[in-house]
């Protein structure tokens, strides 16, 4: 199934009510239960030269991760995000990003990210883990946002 950005989202990253946004799209395997995106991301996204910025690159993972949350029918934000960058991720080249959980404890939900070049070589990982959101709380103020301490996915 194809995630295409929501019109009415405001996300940064895979939001379509964001000018400035990444409008990403990504895909659900459910046999597998994963995320997958295949991207190609141009010199606006630079750190140094030739090569993707740091933060996008955490910020791709995440996406991804929090994709994951659809499987569940569920709600959740991310508490804590390490990502190892193990190769630069160069400009204008295709890449690919999967996700999945790994490991569930009550409303805590652990996932794995990975993005590769189209040779299958890993050039980051990431680790996150997400809390589940109440049913009874308003999508706009989620209680870990309001500490300053999550983001909603």
């Amino acid at each position: 199934m194809r995630l295409e950005p929501k019109p009415d989202n405001p996300c940064f990253g895979c939001g379509g009510a964001n000018s400035r946004g990444m409008n990403l799209t990504f895909e659900q395997d459910d046999a597998s239960q994963s995320i997958r995106g295949q991207f190609r991301l141009g010199a606006e996204y630079c750190g140094g030269p030739g090569f993707i910025h740091g933060g996008i690159i955490a910020l791709l993972l995440d996406e991804a991760m929090a994709k994951v949350s659809r499987f569940h029918q569920l709600r959740a934000a991310t508490v804590e995000l390490n990502v190892e960058y193990v190769k630069f991720v160069a400009v204008d080249a295709d890449i690919i990003i999967e996700a999945h959980e790994v490991e569930c404890n009550g409303r805590m939900h652990l996932r794995i990210g990975e993005i590769r070049n189209i040779s299958g070589e890993i050039l980051a990982r990431g680790r996150g883990r997400f809390v589940e959101l109440g049913a009874a709380r308003s999508a706009s103020q989620p209680a870990a946002a309001k500490s300053g301490t999550a983001t909603p996915s």
